[in-house]
Protein backbone atom coordinates (compact mmCIF):
# COMPACT_ATOMS: atom_id res chain seq x y z
CA UNK A 1 0.00 0.00 0.00
CA UNK A 2 1.65 3.39 -0.83
CA UNK A 3 1.19 6.39 1.28
CA UNK A 4 -0.20 9.62 0.09
CA UNK A 5 3.17 11.17 1.26
CA UNK A 6 5.05 8.45 -0.71
CA UNK A 7 3.37 9.87 -3.86
CA UNK A 8 4.14 13.41 -3.07
CA UNK A 9 7.67 12.30 -2.55
CA UNK A 10 8.07 10.05 -5.75
CA UNK A 11 7.21 12.43 -8.08
CA UNK A 12 9.05 12.76 -11.09
CA UNK A 13 8.90 15.42 -14.17
CA UNK A 14 8.45 14.33 -17.82
CA UNK A 15 8.44 16.59 -20.31
CA UNK A 16 6.78 19.22 -18.34
CA UNK A 17 4.33 17.79 -16.70
CA UNK A 18 4.54 16.48 -12.90
CA UNK A 19 4.45 12.91 -12.68
CA UNK A 20 2.53 10.93 -9.88
CA UNK A 21 2.40 6.63 -9.79
CA UNK A 22 -0.80 5.93 -8.65
CA UNK A 23 -1.48 2.35 -6.90
CA UNK A 24 -4.28 -0.08 -7.16
CA UNK A 25 -5.09 0.90 -3.36
CA UNK A 26 -5.99 4.40 -4.16
CA UNK A 27 -8.91 2.90 -6.23
CA UNK A 28 -12.76 4.13 -5.77
CA UNK A 29 -14.68 1.74 -7.73
CA UNK A 30 -12.81 2.20 -11.54
CA UNK A 31 -11.26 5.30 -10.88
CA UNK A 32 -9.41 6.67 -8.10
CA UNK A 33 -10.67 8.47 -5.11
CA UNK A 34 -11.36 11.82 -6.12
CA UNK A 35 -9.59 13.69 -3.05
CA UNK A 36 -6.02 11.90 -4.01
CA UNK A 37 -6.39 13.65 -7.83
CA UNK A 38 -7.17 17.03 -6.64
CA UNK A 39 -4.49 16.66 -3.62
CA UNK A 40 -2.18 15.65 -6.53
CA UNK A 41 -2.91 18.55 -8.55
CA UNK A 42 -2.16 21.22 -5.59
CA UNK A 43 0.99 19.86 -4.90
CA UNK A 44 1.87 20.12 -8.42
CA UNK A 45 0.62 23.87 -8.06
CA UNK A 46 2.58 24.39 -5.37
CA UNK A 47 5.33 22.56 -7.11
CA UNK A 48 5.41 24.64 -10.03
CA UNK A 49 3.58 28.16 -8.94
CA UNK A 50 4.82 28.48 -5.85
CA UNK A 51 8.78 28.28 -5.83
CA UNK A 52 9.18 32.23 -5.22
CA UNK A 53 6.16 32.98 -2.90
CA UNK A 54 7.08 33.82 0.62
CA UNK A 55 5.84 30.58 2.74
CA UNK A 56 3.01 32.28 4.45
CA UNK A 57 1.10 31.40 1.04
CA UNK A 58 -1.54 28.74 1.41
CA UNK A 59 -4.20 27.68 -1.16
CA UNK A 60 -7.27 29.30 -0.21
CA UNK A 61 -9.98 28.00 -3.21
CA UNK A 62 -10.09 24.64 -5.60
CA UNK A 63 -12.41 24.20 -8.33
CA UNK A 64 -12.17 20.69 -9.87
CA UNK A 65 -14.14 19.23 -12.65
CA UNK A 66 -13.51 15.38 -12.97
CA UNK A 67 -13.98 14.76 -16.61
CA UNK A 68 -12.91 10.77 -16.47
CA UNK A 69 -11.65 8.32 -14.49
CA UNK A 70 -8.53 7.23 -13.28
CA UNK A 71 -6.76 4.26 -13.52
CA UNK A 72 -3.94 2.90 -11.52
CA UNK A 73 -0.26 3.84 -13.49
CA UNK A 74 1.12 7.53 -14.13
CA UNK A 75 -0.96 10.39 -13.87
CA UNK A 76 0.14 13.48 -15.90
CA UNK A 77 -0.41 17.33 -14.19
CA UNK A 78 0.33 20.31 -16.28
CA UNK A 79 0.65 23.01 -14.65
CA UNK A 80 -0.31 27.05 -15.96
CA UNK A 81 0.16 30.41 -13.92
CA UNK A 82 -3.26 32.52 -15.13
CA UNK A 83 -2.34 35.69 -13.20
CA UNK A 84 0.07 36.15 -10.60
CA UNK A 85 -1.47 39.91 -8.79
CA UNK A 86 -0.35 41.70 -5.57
CA UNK A 87 -2.01 39.52 -3.12
CA UNK A 88 -3.65 36.78 -5.38
CA UNK A 89 -2.31 34.03 -7.82
CA UNK A 90 -4.55 31.71 -9.61
CA UNK A 91 -3.32 28.50 -11.47
CA UNK A 92 -5.09 26.12 -13.55
CA UNK A 93 -4.14 22.48 -13.90
CA UNK A 94 -4.87 19.65 -16.37
CA UNK A 95 -4.22 15.69 -15.06
CA UNK A 96 -3.92 13.62 -17.91
CA UNK A 97 -3.90 10.02 -18.03
CA UNK A 98 -2.76 8.15 -21.71
CA UNK A 99 -2.62 12.08 -23.16
CA UNK A 100 -6.56 12.04 -22.04
CA UNK A 101 -8.25 14.53 -19.54
CA UNK A 102 -9.16 12.68 -16.52
CA UNK A 103 -9.61 17.03 -14.16
CA UNK A 104 -9.50 20.40 -14.68
CA UNK A 105 -8.53 22.52 -12.09
CA UNK A 106 -8.11 26.25 -10.83
CA UNK A 107 -6.64 27.01 -7.65
CA UNK A 108 -6.32 30.03 -5.87
CA UNK A 109 -3.34 31.02 -3.74
CA UNK A 110 -2.84 33.62 -1.45
CA UNK A 111 -1.68 35.14 2.18
CA UNK A 112 -2.97 36.98 4.22
CA UNK A 113 -2.95 40.75 4.10
CA UNK A 114 -3.64 43.67 6.72
CA UNK A 115 -7.39 44.29 7.10
CA UNK A 116 -9.52 46.58 8.93
CA UNK A 117 -12.89 43.82 8.84
CA UNK A 118 -13.78 42.06 12.27
CA UNK A 119 -12.22 38.48 12.39
CA UNK A 120 -14.80 35.99 12.31
CA UNK A 121 -13.71 32.34 12.77
CA UNK A 122 -15.85 29.80 13.20
CA UNK A 123 -15.02 26.81 16.01
CA UNK A 124 -16.63 23.16 15.25
CA UNK A 125 -19.49 22.36 17.74
CA UNK A 126 -18.87 19.51 20.34
CA UNK A 127 -20.33 16.58 19.53
CA UNK A 128 -21.83 13.97 22.39
CA UNK A 129 -18.63 11.30 21.95
CA UNK A 130 -15.58 12.22 20.55
CA UNK A 131 -13.56 9.92 17.81
CA UNK A 132 -11.78 7.98 20.76
CA UNK A 133 -15.35 7.40 22.46
CA UNK A 134 -16.49 5.93 19.49
CA UNK A 135 -16.79 2.10 18.38
CA UNK A 136 -13.64 0.97 16.36
CA UNK A 137 -15.65 0.01 12.59
CA UNK A 138 -15.15 -3.64 12.19
CA UNK A 139 -13.01 -4.90 8.79
CA UNK A 140 -14.13 -2.94 6.04
CA UNK A 141 -17.30 -4.71 4.48
CA UNK A 142 -15.63 -6.50 0.95
CA UNK A 143 -17.58 -3.75 -1.28
CA UNK A 144 -16.44 -0.59 0.02
CA UNK A 145 -13.60 1.08 -2.14
CA UNK A 146 -10.30 0.13 -1.63
CA UNK A 147 -8.70 3.77 -0.72
CA UNK A 148 -10.40 4.02 2.35
CA UNK A 149 -7.42 1.43 3.75
CA UNK A 150 -5.36 4.49 3.78
CA UNK A 151 -7.80 6.34 6.57
CA UNK A 152 -9.53 5.89 9.95
CA UNK A 153 -12.90 6.60 10.26
CA UNK A 154 -15.06 7.25 13.47
CA UNK A 155 -18.85 7.30 12.18
CA UNK A 156 -20.46 10.17 15.13
CA UNK A 157 -23.74 10.97 13.65
CA UNK A 158 -26.19 10.19 10.31
CA UNK A 159 -26.99 6.99 8.45
CA UNK A 160 -23.80 5.22 7.71
CA UNK A 161 -23.98 4.59 4.02
CA UNK A 162 -26.29 1.69 2.50
CA UNK A 163 -27.29 1.19 6.02
CA UNK A 164 -31.16 2.18 5.39
CA UNK A 165 -30.93 4.52 8.09
CA UNK A 166 -32.78 7.90 8.11
CA UNK A 167 -31.82 11.66 7.61
CA UNK A 168 -30.10 14.24 5.74
CA UNK A 169 -26.88 15.16 7.45
CA UNK A 170 -23.98 13.09 8.94
CA UNK A 171 -20.70 13.55 11.09
CA UNK A 172 -17.69 12.04 11.19
CA UNK A 173 -13.97 11.57 12.23
CA UNK A 174 -11.72 11.05 10.11
CA UNK A 175 -7.60 11.17 10.08
CA UNK A 176 -5.01 9.28 7.18
CA UNK A 177 -3.41 6.45 8.41
CA UNK A 178 -0.29 7.29 6.97
CA UNK A 179 2.41 8.35 9.53
CA UNK A 180 4.35 10.70 7.56
CA UNK A 181 1.28 12.71 6.76
CA UNK A 182 3.21 15.81 8.61
CA UNK A 183 5.77 16.08 5.91
CA UNK A 184 2.76 16.79 4.24
CA UNK A 185 1.88 20.63 3.22
CA UNK A 186 -1.48 21.47 5.53
CA UNK A 187 -3.41 22.82 2.93
CA UNK A 188 -3.02 19.72 0.29
CA UNK A 189 -3.67 17.67 3.35
CA UNK A 190 -6.95 19.23 3.30
CA UNK A 191 -7.56 18.74 0.33
CA UNK A 192 -6.89 14.73 0.50
CA UNK A 193 -9.02 14.89 3.81
CA UNK A 194 -12.17 16.65 2.85
CA UNK A 195 -13.63 14.74 0.08
CA UNK A 196 -13.43 11.53 1.97
CA UNK A 197 -17.22 11.65 3.69
CA UNK A 198 -19.80 10.43 1.40
CA UNK A 199 -22.79 12.62 0.90
CA UNK A 200 -25.13 11.48 3.37
CA UNK A 201 -28.11 10.55 1.59
CA UNK A 202 -26.95 6.85 0.23
CA UNK A 203 -26.85 6.30 3.86
CA UNK A 204 -30.91 5.91 3.36
CA UNK A 205 -30.37 3.10 0.35
CA UNK A 206 -30.23 -0.27 1.78
CA UNK A 207 -27.51 -1.61 -1.17
CA UNK A 208 -24.25 -0.58 -2.06
CA UNK A 209 -24.58 1.70 -5.23
CA UNK A 210 -21.99 3.44 -7.46
CA UNK A 211 -21.98 7.32 -6.62
CA UNK A 212 -19.30 9.74 -8.23
CA UNK A 213 -18.64 13.49 -8.07
CA UNK A 214 -19.37 15.17 -10.86
CA UNK A 215 -17.87 18.90 -9.81
CA UNK A 216 -16.23 20.13 -6.27
CA UNK A 217 -15.63 23.13 -5.33
CA UNK A 218 -13.54 23.58 -2.27
CA UNK A 219 -12.95 27.14 -0.01
CA UNK A 220 -9.95 26.75 2.27
CA UNK A 221 -8.42 28.58 5.13
CA UNK A 222 -5.47 28.05 7.00
CA UNK A 223 -5.10 26.03 9.99
CA UNK A 224 -2.45 25.52 12.55
CA UNK A 225 -0.62 21.78 11.52
CA UNK A 226 -1.84 18.39 12.54
CA UNK A 227 0.03 16.68 14.65
CA UNK A 228 0.31 12.86 13.71
CA UNK A 229 -2.74 10.87 15.30
CA UNK A 230 -5.03 13.57 15.67
CA UNK A 231 -8.56 13.57 14.21
CA UNK A 232 -10.15 16.01 11.38
CA UNK A 233 -14.15 16.71 11.17
CA UNK A 234 -16.75 15.50 8.62
CA UNK A 235 -19.76 17.97 9.02
CA UNK A 236 -22.40 16.73 5.46
CA UNK A 237 -25.33 17.31 4.70
CA UNK A 238 -27.48 16.41 1.16
CA UNK A 239 -28.89 19.83 0.38
CA UNK A 240 -30.57 19.01 -2.11
CA UNK A 241 -31.65 15.26 -3.94
CA UNK A 242 -33.96 15.28 -7.13
CA UNK A 243 -32.89 13.47 -10.77
CA UNK A 244 -30.20 11.26 -9.61
CA UNK A 245 -27.99 13.92 -8.63
CA UNK A 246 -27.20 14.93 -5.16
CA UNK A 247 -25.97 18.52 -4.06
CA UNK A 248 -23.55 18.06 -1.13
CA UNK A 249 -22.42 20.43 1.27
CA UNK A 250 -19.57 19.78 3.58
CA UNK A 251 -17.70 21.40 6.56
CA UNK A 252 -14.29 20.16 7.37
CA UNK A 253 -12.72 20.69 11.18
CA UNK A 254 -9.18 20.96 11.46
CA UNK A 255 -7.71 18.84 15.01
CA UNK A 256 -7.71 22.41 16.68
CA UNK A 257 -11.57 22.85 16.38
CA UNK A 258 -10.63 25.57 12.98
CA UNK A 259 -13.17 25.02 10.40
CA UNK A 260 -10.60 23.99 7.71
CA UNK A 261 -12.66 23.98 4.51
CA UNK A 262 -16.04 24.49 3.48
CA UNK A 263 -16.82 22.29 0.22
CA UNK A 264 -19.73 21.96 -2.64
CA UNK A 265 -20.37 19.52 -5.02
CA UNK A 266 -22.70 17.74 -7.23
CA UNK A 267 -22.69 13.83 -6.79
CA UNK A 268 -24.04 11.27 -9.08
CA UNK A 269 -25.79 8.41 -7.93
CA UNK A 270 -26.61 5.24 -9.60
CA UNK A 271 -29.33 3.99 -7.78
Amino acid sequence: MTAFSSLVRQRQTVAGAHRFTVDEDWLQGRTCYGGLVSALAAQAMHDEAGKDWPRDVSLRALQTSFVGPVAPGHLDITVQVLRQGKNVCQVLAHARQDGRVAAVLLGVFSADRPSALPTRRPHAEPLPLGADDLPVPAARPAQAPGFLAHFDMRWADGPPPFSGGEGWRSSLFIRPRDDDAAAVRTDVLIVLLADLAPTPVIGQLRSPAPNSSVTWALELRPVRAAQPGQWWRADNESTMVDGGYVNHAARLWAPSGELGAFGYQVVAVFA
